[in-house]
């Protein structure tokens, strides 16, 4: 078999497998735990828009101040926002505290 042949095929499957990956984005909502409910449905909205185009959501609450001794408001709040988009995506890391932000990451749920 021809060297080139076997190079020219092999950089076709290569291109090939390319095209049928997912990249997947992270995008990123921010929040405050004292957020209004319409505002709270606007980020919920952004959220699934993200996931409709198959990319993961990093989902952030931002605490200032005395805020930082309310961190169970957090948590509901993020378990509100999980139940929000559960129909198109999934937690896939819970919500952790790192430095005065807590984070969760959602998702999207696959076709296959």
């Amino acid at each position: 078999m021809d060297y080139g042949k076997y190079k020219y095929e092999q950089a076709k499957k290569a291109k090939e497998a390319k095209k049928k990956q997912n990249i997947m984005k992270v995008k990123e909502v921010q929040m405050s735990i004292k957020i209004e409910d319409h505002d709270f449905n606007v980020k919920v909205n952004m959220a699934k828009r993200f996931l409709k185009n198959k990319d993961k959501v990093k989902v952030r609450i931002r605490f200032r101040g005395r805020e930082m001794a309310h961190k169970d408001l957090g948590y509901e709040l993020m378990d509100r926002f999980a139940e929000a988009v559960s129909d198109l995506g999934k937690v896939s890391s819970k919500a952790s505290m790192e430095g005065r932000h807590m984070l969760m990451f959602i998702t999207p749920i696959s076709d296959k």
